[in-house]
């Protein structure tokens, strides 16, 4: 596979999550398992596909101790993780903000560490995304509640005139998910946004500014990909059979960091043999002793 991008990118794992309260008192929703693994691993894996190496990690101050020590600094997969926090949950667009020094003179891509992509059609979406080396891409997907999304809204030429936030009467059914990219004057363009009535710096907001500049590019995602948002408990509980399900029936697993990073030969057999040891009392450890006896490093 072997795929490399000179882009960055930041993966927000912060919110209070209360929509899956009481099971984030004590901590962040992103560290919480969907079915085998971590949810914070499909999105690093939806990062990692598109060729990223380097990630920056933002979270709140309870939590940015415990995703040190899940995931270290990355070299184990043969990236760079770095760390952020965000003090208050102030919207998605102030991640750019906060990382402003990491994302230095790069283009970026964000993702949302709560939602997870699946299907055949994905990565080459990602990577014709990763190509552009102006403007925005983001992707849509219809949803039956689409009033809990950014939405788009069309004129009767078919064309994207508008993004709404949450709103009451959605003038659409395609939401944006929470996968963002952007070149470099992403920095400049969030640094002009103002806090919404909900007291957020609103990723819809950005997206309108390279929406009038005619700088946004809007891909749907089509029937052959999955998107899965983990922010409630019904939601969550579907993602873990969907996986469950997919897994099973397959033999092969989704958003599995250390598969992704040896198929990019990012790391050699020996590592990924070590780290299968280090895991090998659970199914998953058995898991990466099989691919590698398998030897079949093309796909994912």
């Amino acid at each position: 596979m072997n795929y490399s991008s000179l882009r960055k990118g930041i993966l927000l794992a912060g919110g209070k999550g209360t929509r899956l309260a009481p099971l984030t008192s004590a901590f962040s929703k992103q560290l919480m398992p969907v079915y085998d693994k971590p949810m914070i691993y499909y999105s690093i894996t939806t990062l990692m596909l598109c060729g990223i190496k380097k990630i920056l990690i933002i979270s709140d101050p309870e939590n940015i101790d415990l995703y040190f020590r899940l995931l270290g600094n990355g070299d184990k997969w043969g990236i760079e993780l770095s760390y952020a926090i965000q003090e208050n949950p102030e919207g998605v667009a102030q991640s750019v903000l906060i990382g402003e020094e990491f994302i230095d003179s790069s283009h970026i891509a964000i993702a949302l560490g709560d939602n997870i992509f699946h299907g055949n059609e994905f990565i080459p979406l990602l990577r014709s995304a990763d190509t552009l080396k102006k403007g925005s891409t983001v992707f849509a997907y219809p949803v039956r509640d689409p009033e809990n999304y950014g939405v788009l809204s069309f004129d009767d030429s078919g064309s994207v005139v508008g993004i709404e936030e949450k709103p009451e009467k959605p003038p659409s059914q395609y939401a944006l998910t929470g996968l963002y990219f952007y070149d470099n004057t992403v920095v400049e363009k969030a640094k002009e946004l103002t806090f919404s009535a909900r007291g957020e710096l609103e990723i819809s907001d950005l997206n309108i500014k390279y929406l009038n500049d005619k700088l946004l590019n809007i891909n749907i995602m089509g029937r052959g990909i999955a998107w899965l948002d983990t922010g409630t408990i019904d939601s969550l509980q579907e993602a873990s059979q969907y996986i469950r399900t997919l897994e099973h029936r397959q033999g092969l697993k989704i958003g599995c960091p250390e598969e992704v990073a040896w198929r990019q030969g990012w790391i050699n057999d020996q590592q990924l043999e070590k780290l299968a040891a280090n895991l090998l009392k659970s199914s998953y450890g058995e898991y990466l002793t099989k691919i590698l006896e398998l030897n079949i490093k093309d796909g994912i």
